[in-house]
């Protein structure tokens, strides 16, 4: 895999992980708080992305505001 389809792949894996969170936090009474380990589990794959050099800051925090306006009711993004 080349260093573009890895930037690609990535991008949409962390887009689809926080869209299932953000749905599921919406779905489930306790909303955010039952899913706390995912959550944090989403931050660090994040986090390791960018120091991995996978995607840059900016892609990432843009990938997270985008899923933030799509669903303003997860509190967490």
């Amino acid at each position: 895999m080349d260093e573009r389809s890895r930037h690609d792949r990535t991008a949409r894996l962390l887009e689809a992980r926080l869209e299932a969170l953000a749905v599921a936090s919406a779905r489930v009474p306790r909303g955010e708080r039952d899913l706390d380990r995912e959550i944090v589990a989403a931050v660090a794959a994040t986090r390791h992305a960018v120091a991995l050099e996978l995607l840059s800051f900016d892609e990432a925090a843009a990938i997270w505001s985008a899923v933030a306006q799509r669903h303003p009711g997860a509190g967490w993004c």
